[in-house]
């Protein structure tokens, strides 16, 4: 069995909690309104990659750091 790299976490209003997701390298989590699906994904490879999907063509991905830099206004998303 694989390392285990990280573990995942999910919570909804309606008192709904799963947590203690395993995982080696990667994990995502979708989620789906109407006719679209928002997506998160994480990789723990080598560097933290993080891609962020909202659609087919609204997609940002990069290091955690970058994301970070991105968030606080210090870069601009291609």
């Amino acid at each position: 069995m694989n390392e285990i790299r990280m573990t995942g976490e999910m919570r909804t209003d309606f008192d709904c909690e799963i947590s203690g997701v395993p995982a080696g390298r990667w994990g995502e989590a979708v989620f789906k309104i109407g006719g679209e699906e928002v997506v998160v994904e994480l990789s723990v490879e080598n560097d933290v990659i993080v891609a962020i999907m909202a659609g087919e063509d609204a997609v940002w991905k990069g290091t955690l750091e970058g994301l970070k830099q991105l968030l606080r206004g210090e870069i601009k998303a291609r």
